[in-house]
């Protein structure tokens, strides 16, 4: 009877993997064409910069961009097809030129906006040479300030009209959050990782902890992430509740029914892994140790967020590293999640909160449990503590399904293993898997 159960688990085991191959591959492949959202970013970050520059003092200013922004933005702007450029955007890079053809060019289009109208119409009469005596005060007509500022200047009118000075301060306060804060950050987990690597070239740290770890084999293993995970999590329950959110959120506008998509979706991704964890330690003798298999170790609270906040500063400016060589060797291989997209389109309550509970809560606690709660601790009980934390960082980025955040993400998984290991509890990893995401979330929320 124990070879038929035994045999069925090495026949489950293989053909999820079998699967895991080909839905990894595709989703690898597929990832190339999804755009990545750090060119958007980066645009974002140019118009910001051209509104803070009316604020801020010429030294600052350089901290921002290496030229002058509005020259920077007139270029990113004129590297976009016009057949994909925004409405909005097709009007700034009008305003910035100064070829009346190249600028009949890009206005050749009728907008529905009757607002953007107005001020294609007052472009094109001021390059004809007709003489502008007038401009609509920015309450009279609705565009956002910097469409506004750079329209109107280019108009030939004076700052005092044209600039909003609180909203640039407001911008330029946003933009320099958005910029300090990796910065600092990166600059304090430099100061620890020298710091802890003097400690352990001198043998002078404390002994990480024994892990116990579930006695599971790599077979169990292999139906837990690609059983589960991938081919019921990934595959299955989005095959079913895609088609019932979509027929129940089809009257809601976007990105209120996008958000619900992606809390219903992940939820239900969760339930598969959940169920077989379950499972697979149901009938174990409990371990004898605080925290049970699992060893979440909650408590000591303030411990546990010192290490995380410290985990945290030290994988960042690796990881910044990692993400900064890799795009100066290959480029930047696209693939962002569409996660990032979204928070970077939301600007209503509703939508943010969801995604924020999705990104800052949900997807740490679930992703520690199965990456770092289970797979890690049998991974190292079987091929030792440098390849379990190898491999877990690896099948961790992998599922991921992006080629260009796979390098981050490994690192990111690598740090995440060592916490795992060198705490000896799950509590810390998920505080700083959490922190991760939510300073990831934050710093979109600064450019949005």
């Amino acid at each position: 009877m124990r070879q038929a159960k035994t045999g069925w688990k090495w026949a489950i085991a293989l053909f999820s993997l079998l699967l895991t191959v080909l839905i990894w591959r595709q989703g690898l492949q597929e990832s190339f064409d999804r755009p990545s959202v750090a060119p958007k970013i980066s645009l974002i970050q140019t118009e910001m910069a051209v509104s803070a520059s009316s604020t801020l003092p010429e030294t600052i200013q350089g901290v921002f961009s290496d030229e002058d922004p509005q020259r920077k933005l007139y270029q990113a702007l004129s590297e976009i097809p016009l057949e994909l450029i925004e409405d909005r955007q097709r009007l700034l890079l009008a305003a910035l030129e100064e070829s009346y053809d190249q600028q009949k060019l890009v206005l050749n289009k009728n907008f529905k906006d009757q607002n953007y109208e107005r001020i294609k119409e007052y472009i094109l009469s001021k390059k004809k040479g007709r003489e502008l005596i007038d401009f609509p005060d920015i309450n009279e007509i609705e565009v956002d300030p910097l469409l506004y500022q750079i329209s109107c200047s280019a108009l030939g009118f004076s700052d005092e009209k044209c600039i909003n000075q609180k909203y640039n301060s407001y911008t330029a306060t946003r933009l320099l959050a958005s910029i300090l804060l990796p910065f600092f950050a990166s600059i304090a987990g430099t100061i620890l990782l020298i710091r802890y690597s003097f400690i352990f070239l001198r043998k002078k740290n404390t002994p990480w902890p024994e892990i116990k770890a579930p006695p599971l084999s790599l077979i169990d293993m292999v139906i837990l992430i690609s059983g589960g995970f991938v081919v019921i999590g990934e595959v299955v329950f989005p095959a079913i509740t895609i088609p019932i959110t979509d027929a129940l959120f089809n009257n809601l506008t976007s990105p209120l029914k996008e958000s619900l998509r992606v809390f219903i979706g992940y939820c239900s991704m969760t339930i598969g892994p959940l169920f077989i964890i379950r499972y697979q330690l149901m009938g174990l003798v409990p371990p004898g140790v605080d925290g049970g298999w699992l060893q979440w170790k909650i408590k000591p609270i303030k411990e546990g967020l010192f290490k995380s906040i410290s985990g945290w500063l030290m994988i960042m400016p690796l990881v910044l590293f990692i993400g900064w060589l890799v795009n100066e060797i290959i480029g930047d291989q696209g693939g962002s999640n569409p996660l990032l997209e979204l928070v970077l389109g939301s600007d209503e309550f509703i939508p943010l909160c969801l995604l924020l509970i999705t990104t800052v809560f949900l997807a740490p606690v679930f992703e520690e449990l199965v990456f770092r709660g289970i797979l890690l601790p049998v991974l190292v009980s079987k091929v030792g503590k440098i390849s379990g934390v190898l491999l877990s960082a690896l099948i961790f980025a992998l599922a991921h399904l992006s080629v260009g955040e796979l390098p981050p993400l490994f690192v990111l998984g690598i740090g995440l293993g060592l916490m795992r290991l060198s705490s000896g509890r799950l509590f810390p990893c998920a505080l700083m898997h959490s922190l991760w995401n939510g300073v990831t979330f934050i710093s979109l929320l600064l450019v949005a």
